[in-house]
């Protein structure tokens, strides 16, 4: 826990305490092009390593899930590195708290989420798993 929280810190010096300048050199703002291809909707986002129900969000935009510990406040989204599968995003919100989210496409219906960060003052770390199940 502790390394996550470090880990976490450092993603916050970088992107504050250099005044965004070295972070836009490593990061750019929007979708990943692979979220490109996945429909928006009606998503269920399931917790295994936890006994929390599933939760359903109604997404415009799919990228939101990076941000599903914080869905619904006002965050930044900026997308770190992506390959064929799997996008790395990096999110801050308006009223505090932040995270870092691996994005993985399992189908074009189903996504693999890891995610951590900055809750209301709390650490997370969570493995998530998203499907669509439908339009909202």
């Amino acid at each position: 826990m502790k390394r996550v929280i470090r880990a976490m810190i450092g993603v916050a010096a970088l992107g504050l305490g250099l005044g965004g300048t070295a972070a836009l050199a490593f990061e750019h703002q929007g979708r990943p092009h692979l979220l490109s291809a996945i429909e928006a909707g009606l998503w269920e986002v399931s917790y295994p390593a936890r006994k929390i129900a599933p939760k359903r969000f109604c997404v415009a935009d799919v990228s939101l899930l990076a941000q599903v510990e914080h869905i619904g406040r006002q965050c930044t989204r900026m997308t770190v590195s992506e390959d064929a599968d799997s996008a790395l995003m990096r999110y801050t919100c308006t009223r505090g708290g932040f995270g870092s989210s691996d994005m993985q496409v399992v189908t074009p219906r189903s996504l693999r989420i890891q995610t951590q960060g900055i809750k209301d003052g709390l650490p997370f770390h969570d493995t998530l798993h998203a499907r669509r199940i439908g339009s909202c």
